[in-house]
Parts: structure tokens; C-alpha cells; sequence
């Protein structure tokens, strides 16, 4: 079941809302232990996102509006066969190869010779290896969010001090899916390959459950490999007292997006197109400047104010950090949305690269990326907002800001049972252990 899809499909049909609402908010309740009251909020969200979201036929910009539209084959992945391993799959593959052809040259065995594995030449210290999962609310614009995964699994690759050399793309689609789909999500990771010159050499192609999933929804990741043959990792633990914490430009990604689209503010959307981030991290690269920064990291989940408390708990550290500084540093286009919707810049995906490092490296660093000081790294376990001169305890909510309507609905608050839940996890994590030594002792008593 698919409540978007659900939703989209019926609107389509000329459904009345009140019918949608009857029927969906019912099926809630089979799904989830909610009200009847919350069930129908929820639903009714769900209908006011898709309506916004097809307000994007109405702008005059074509640019952007061939952007966000998506073809169609009228073919699904059911009848085409598609994760079936036949003759229908097969060419799917075939046509996927077509759009990821060949980027660069390291490739030593590509998509187009159907193997199952690609192979890219590299000499390295270390491999460095990233796996991002598609912005689930973007299934309905597969170009995106192939462009956007492509970029986050980058980013996780780069801000470790690595040089990334290839992608692999994993793609679910859902029985009733378009087949088009999948050719979209591939062709916006290929124009983030194509652009940042690292190719995508090996995937896999599968339906949402089989035939037991109905519905159109597409989940997918692509993972990242990059390599460091010098120095060592820039990972958050190496952050020291005295240093200075710099910030790129950031307009967001996946997740302003995803703002954009639901609540009809397209031109969000258009300054989210760009491979800054990672230019910025190839320009340290060829500058041989990641040898001199302690730390690399990328704004995005939970924001800042997630990035400074994990950098502060893993290092024991202090981040300070100046709101005036950062909110320049954020798209202005993006920020008045944020503004305009009361969603906290700080707290939400804005896909800024952050960057740690002595102070007499400041201003190679922002010769070659365009960074600013935002902050500095002083003694202390809490990282700190200065706004005004006052300096406020800069942490995280229980959930990321709610950045969509339905988002709102859902909240941004600590459940009250949540001690009780993280000792229910636990329990269920020591039992997965337990599973898993029985199996490993098995497997090793076979091998003796």
C-alpha cells in the first residue's frame, strides 16, 4: 500500500477529495495505531502535498517545468518483466546502459557489457565507501531523486578526505510502476556522474516486493567508492581546540526539494541543480589541502544543529558558531522559504560543506572553496549558537524540522515512552548479536 500513490492516482481519475479521504483514512487505521481524527489530518495533508505539487504544469519557467515533469512509457515493471531475470529485464538493462554509457576513462569494465560487477582502475591507502538512500517523498520525480542521491552518497565520500572514482545505483520499483521511472532516477544520477567526472559502473534492478507489493512507489540508494592514497581520513573525531570552523554556500538538496515541490515553491527547487559541494571538495583535493584539515563534514541530516552535536560528542569539543554568519551562507532563495514557512534553518538539510581546521589554513581554504568563518572549536562537550552576543545550546530535536505539511502532522517531538522504546531496540539488537555469533560459530565449525 501507498498512501502518496493512492492519493495521486485517484486525484487523477477525478476522485472526489471527501472519497479519497473515506477510503485512505480507513486504510491508515489498518496500517497504523492512530485515531480516527489523526487519520484524517494525515490523509487530507497527503491530498493538499499532491494538489501543490502539480502546480508545477502551471509555471512559466520550461526550463524548470521540463525539470520536474516525468515521461512515460505506459509500460509497467510488472508486465515488462522487469527484476524477473528474462527477456524483458534484460532489456531494461540494456536501455539503462544506453543513458550511463561511459563517463570517464578509469573505467576498465562498464554497465554496457552487462556484467554484474563494474571494475575502475585505483591505487590507493584507503577506500572509503558511502551508501545514501533516495529522498523517499521524491518517487514521484525519479529524475531528482536520482540527481539528489547521487550527490549525497558524493558528498559522504568527499568530506572523508577521498577522491571518489566510481557509483552503484540500487533501484526498487513497485509492480505498477513505470518503467520510465527507473530511466529518469538513472538519468539524474548520470548527470551528477557526468558533471563531477566519476562513473557509475554496476547496479541492481528490482520490483518493491514482487508481485506482492501494489502501488508505484520507487526506493532506491547509490553507493559511493572513493580512494586517499595520502594522509588520513578527515573524520569528525580529529577536531581540535583552537580551531576554525569554516562553511561553503549551501541551497540544499533532496530535502529542500522536496520542500519546494510540496509546498509549491519551485524555484527552491531550480537552486538545488548544482555540484558546488562537490567541486568544492575536488578544489581541496587538487590544492593538496586535505592533509591540513581535521575535519569534513556536510550539512544535511538533522541540519547543523545535528552535525555540531555529533562533532562535539565524538571529539569532546565545543563548536561555536555565529547565526548571522550561517544564514548568509544559505541560498537566499531557500532561506526565505525556510523563513516563510517557519522551518529552522538550522535544523534541516542545507547541504553546506563544513569544514575544521588550524587557523593559518583559513585562507588557502577559502581560496579554493569559497568558504566563510562561521565559527571556532573551543574546550567544552556543547556546541553553542551565538546570536546577539547571547549564546544559546546548539542541539538537536528528536526529528529533523518538519519540512514538509504532512511532516507537521507527524511532529518534531520526543515521544514519551521513547526510554522505553530505546531499551525495547536494545534488547532486539543483543538478540540479533546472539543470532548472528550462533551462525558465524556454526560456519567456522563447517570450515575446520
Amino acid at each position: 500500500m501507498d498512501i502518496e500513490g493512492y492519493v495521486r492516482r485517484n486525484l487523477k481519475k477525478g476522485v472526489s477529495e471527501d472519497k479519497i479521504i473515506d477510503v485512505g483514512f480507513k486504510r491508515v487505521l489498518e496500517l497504523k495505531d492512530v485515531n480516527e481524527e489523526w487519520a484524517k489530518k494525515f490523509v487530507n495533508a497527503v491530498i493538499e502535498e499532491v494538489k501543490t505539487t502539480e502546480k508545477y504544469k502551471d509555471i512559466e519557467d520550461n526550463d524548470l517545468k521540463y525539470l520536474l515533469g516525468s515521461s512515460t512509457s505506459d509500460v509497467t515493471m510488472g508486465k515488462m518483466g522487469v527484476g524477473s531475470r528474462g527477456q524483458g529485464d534484460f532489456f531494461v538493462h540494456r536501455e539503462i546502459a544506453r543513458i550511463i554509457g561511459t563517463t570517464n576513462q578509469i573505467t576498465e569494465v562498464d554497465s554496457t557489457e552487462q556484467d554484474d560487477a563494474g571494475v575502475v582502475r585505483a591505487d590507493a591507502k584507503y577506500v572509503v565507501v558511502a551508501v545514501d538512500g533516495t529522498h523517499s517523498r521524491l518517487s514521484d520525480f525519479p529524475f531528482l531523486a536520482g540527481f539528489h542521491v547521487a550527490r549525497a552518497a558524493l558528498r559522504d565520500v568527499y568530506v572523508m578526505g577521498a577522491d571518489a572514482v566510481a557509483l552503484i545505483s540500487d533501484v526498487h520499483l513497485a509492480d505498477d510502476g513505470d518503467v520510465a521511472k527507473i530511466l529518469e532516477y538513472t538519468a539524474g544520477i548520470c548527470a551528477v556522474s557526468e558533471a563531477i567526472n566519476v562513473p557509475l559502473v554496476a547496479g541492481s534492478t528490482l520490483r518493491v516486493g514482487g508481485d506482492m507489493v501494489l502501488g508505484d512507489r520507487l526506493v532506491s540508494s547509490v553507493a559511493a567508492i572513493g580512494v586517499i592514497d595520502e594522509g588520513k581520513p578527515t573524520a569528525r573525531k580529529r577536531a581540535e581546540v583552537g580551531d576554525v570552523i569554516l562553511m561553503t554556500k549551501g541551497s540544499g538538496g533532496g530535502t529542500i526539494s522536496t520542500t519546494g515541490l510540496y509546498y509549491g515553491d519551485f524555484d527552491a527547487i531550480n537552486q538545488t541543480i548544482n555540484v558546488d559541494f562537490l567541486k568544492a571538495c575536488k578544489g581541496l583535493i587538487k590544492a593538496d589541502l586535505l592533509k591540513d584539515i581535521h575535519v569534513m563534514t556536510d550539512v544535511t541530516n538533522g541540519g547543523l544543529r545535528g552535525d555540531a552535536y555529533e562533532i562535539s560528542n565524538t571529539a569532546n569539543v565545543s563548536l561555536q558558531v555565529e547565526k548571522e554568519k550561517i544564514y548568509n551562507l544559505v541560498d537566499e532563495k531557500v532561506l526565505k522559504m525556510l523563513e516563510n514557512l517557519n522551518i529552522d534553518p538550522l535544523g534541516v538539510s542545507i547541504d553546506s560543506l563544513l569544514i575544521i581546521a588550524p587557523k593559518d589554513k583559513v585562507e588557502e581554504i577559502k581560496e579554493h572553496t569559497g568558504a566563510e568563518v562561521i565559527g571556532v572549536v573551543a574546550e567544552g562537550d556543547t556546541s553553542y549558537l551565538i546570536d546577539n552576543g547571547e549564546k544559546i545550546p546548539l542541539i538537536p530535536k528528536f526529528r529533523e524540522a518538519a519540512y514538509t505539511p504532512v511532516k507537521k502532522i507527524v511532529g518534531e517531538q520526543k515521544p514519551e515512552d521513547f526510554e522505553d522504546m530505546k531499551s525495547k531496540v536494545a534488547k532486539s539488537c543483543d538478540e540479533a548479536i546472539a543470532k548472528k555469533d550462533f551462525v558465524v560459530k556454526k560456519l567456522k565449525n563447517n570450515i575446520e
